[in-house]
């Protein structure tokens, strides 16, 4: 019975659940190594991901015969550029349009409990008990809107810690453009060749793993941003660079991202003129439909192997156990755990043929 298949999997399951039970008994051991962690987790992330952004532009230098040091010294002159130009050019007039947004919304506020109101004064059809509930959702929509000005001042303080978590970043990333390529052959000049070339395999598929979300959807979400705005200018709807923005920030979030983004352009449109929201609609379908046909086939291509339905199961629980981190990280983290799994079961069913 031991050689049967099923019961090598039952065992393996009551080991890792007696192995999970145990890390759980003994957590106050891990407690510091896991404060370490956390403290170190954001610059570590922010210099990755500004790693796999900048890594191209450095190995163009360096094939061009310019020396390590100074081809880090472009990547960093190339963030500083762009940097200024965001500052200079495009955060004047995302600042000045978030701010006539955040002013309107009390006026909004206003206009939807005003219309509710006597919409119910002129109707007799509409049974009393659905009027009452509709009262109630006038109150909450009220009481959530006028919380909105509050809100926007803790994300903004929120921000501010964020910036200052900025300072580790490129020091991070510095290490890693000089030094990430070494990581690999100091762990297997340890190992025996055969694992060696194992670790080697994994090493090379975490890479291009991450190298392709990363890239893939940093990419995606500019050009979404790019096409919503200029279809918001061809529309001409309000607060048209800060609402582009906004979906090209929630686009990185996959799956329900882009829906999150087109909201709050369908409720300015809908107070600047009804007939924008479905303009709205319209451009939101067009840039969905170029990016799902034309920029994720070509630039993510089938890199992650992820079914949707994978994606919007992995994406709601991460959602309701991490919050929006979780949102954010559902994805790369399940592709890397399914890419360490899927080389240990290959490096299994090659030993069971030799």
């Amino acid at each position: 019975m031991i050689h049967k298949r099923w019961f090598q999997v039952l065992v393996v399951g009551i080991l890792l659940s007696l192995f999970i039970l145990l890390l759980h008994e003994i957590s106050f051991f891990f407690q510091p190594f896991l404060t370490y962690a956390a403290a170190i987790a954001f610059p570590l992330i922010g210099g990755a991901i500004l790693f796999y952004i900048s890594r191209p532009l450095m190995q163009l230098l360096e094939h061009y015969k310019v020396p390590r040091l100074l081809a880090i010294l472009g990547v960093f002159l190339a963030f500083i550029l762009a940097g200024y130009i965001i500052v200079q050019f495009i955060a004047p007039i995302a600042q000045e349009q978030f701010s006539r947004l955040v002013d309107n919304i009390p006026r909004m506020a206003d206009m939807i409990t005003e219309t509710i109101t006597l919409w119910q004064q002129n109707q007799d059809i509409i049974p009393s008990q659905f009027t009452d509930s509709l009262d109630k959702v006038t109150e909450w929509l009220q009481s959530s809107l006028d919380a909105v000005p509050g809100v926007i001042v803790n994300v903004i303080s929120q921000i501010v810690s964020f910036v200052l978590g900025l300072v580790l970043i490129p020091f991070f990333l510095f290490f890693m453009l000089k030094d990430g390529e070494k990581l690999v052959p100091f762990i297997t000049q340890y190992l025996k060749p055969r694992a060696a070339a194992s670790f080697r395999k994994l090493a090379h598929s975490l890479d291009h793993t991450l190298h392709s979300f990363i890239i893939g959807q940093l990419t995606v979400s500019v050009f979404v941003g790019i096409i919503l705005l200029v279809g918001y200018l061809i529309i001409g709807l309000e607060y048209s660079l800060t609402l582009a923005l906004f979906a090209m920030l929630m686009n990185v979030i996959p799956f329900i991202g882009p829906f999150i983004g087109v909201l709050p352009a369908i409720l300015v449109a809908l107070f600047q003129d009804p007939i924008m929201a479905v303009y709205v609609a319209i451009i939101t379908l067009i840039a969905q439909q170029i990016e799902g046909n034309l920029i994720s086939p070509n630039v993510m291509g089938k890199a992650l192997h992820i079914h949707p339905l994978t994606v919007i199961t992995v994406i709601l629980a991460a959602g309701s156990l991490a919050g929006f981190l979780g949102l954010l990280f559902a994805i790369p983290t399940y592709a890397v755990i399914k890419a360490i799994i899927s080389h240990f079961y290959e490096e299994w069913q090659e030993r069971k043929t030799v």
